[in-house]
């Protein structure tokens, strides 16, 4: 594997912008939260729990980068508000959004209840949209200049195995397509981040046998690493992504274009 925390991009590339990473106190989310600080962003994180929040602040303090954290449910637009409220409150603009939050469980869509395939979706698509919203209406669109980045999935040939969330994802993909097309005008630029299976913390629920199954289906031969796809969003944060907007961009070593996604009974 190659050196998956060296970046590309140029020190201090982002220096007086601030950001805010959605789920930043784990797995892709710490990661993003700290290439971001690395290359001279400010950084607030918002989690549903504080302590991974407070050991990401306390790394990205040790680099000299000023940081933000705050307990916030995405799922409830009051928290949303109280939270942008907060960022701007310490950092006077909000330049960078990565809608990093979500969460899943792998289930056959016959074994998810309507209440689990709800939360799914409250969590992924409407969470999505509550971040979006506020920062845009309280800071991007009066600025007329922001980026936002969303973390979605390969959903391009559904998501068997885990149809909440591909319907949430699949969701999020048009609304970033949407976004992308209304805000443009306004100099916001809207684009998604599609991973393929990333070994982190939000793999670790999974049976070590889809992990296998995943790694032996990926044409690279291998998972990819929260720095790779950090290092993605961190360009389309910069003003060289400046004329990319509405974008879907996987990161999966060509796992979209190849393998099984379901094995099919034979009744």
């Amino acid at each position: 594997m190659p050196d998956v925390t060296a970046s590309v991009l140029r020190p201090g590339v982002l220096a007086g912008r601030a950001a805010l990473v959605t789920g930043g106190g784990t797995g892709i989310g710490r990661a993003i939260a700290l290439e971001l600080g690395a290359l001279g962003a400010n950084v607030a994180l918002c989690g549903r729990r504080l302590e991974p929040l407070a050991a990401v602040a306390a790394e990205l303090g040790s680099l000299g980068v000023k940081s933000f954290h705050a307990q916030c449910d995405i799922r409830q637009a009051e928290q949303v508000a109280a939270l942008v409220d907060g960022v701007l409150g310490a950092f006077g603009r909000l330049d960078v959004l990565v809608n990093n939050a979500g969460g899943q469980f792998p289930a056959p869509a016959a074994a998810i209840s309507p209440r689990g395939f709800e939360a799914v979706v409250r969590n992924n698509l409407l969470g999505t949209y509550n971040v979006t919203h506020a920062v845009a209406t309280r800071a991007m669109l009066p600025a007329r200049s922001g980026r936002i980045v969303n973390i979605t999935a390969n959903v391009s040939r559904g998501f068997p195995g885990m149809a909440h969330t591909g319907a949430a994802r699949a969701g999020v993909e048009n609304l970033t397509r949407s976004l992308a097309v209304e805000w443009a005008p306004f100099g916001v630029q809207v684009n998604a981040v599609a991973p393929g299976i990333i070994k982190s913390t939000g793999t670790d629920q999974y049976p070590p046998e889809l992990l296998a199954r995943g790694r032996s289906q990926t044409p690279a031969k291998r998972l990819g690493a929260p720095e790779e796809v950090a290092h993605l969003v961190a360009f389309l944060a910069t003003d060289a992504a400046d004329f990319i907007t509405g974008a879907v961009i996987p990161i999966d070593g060509g796992g979209a274009l190849w393998g099984n996604v379901w094995d099919l009974p034979d009744e």
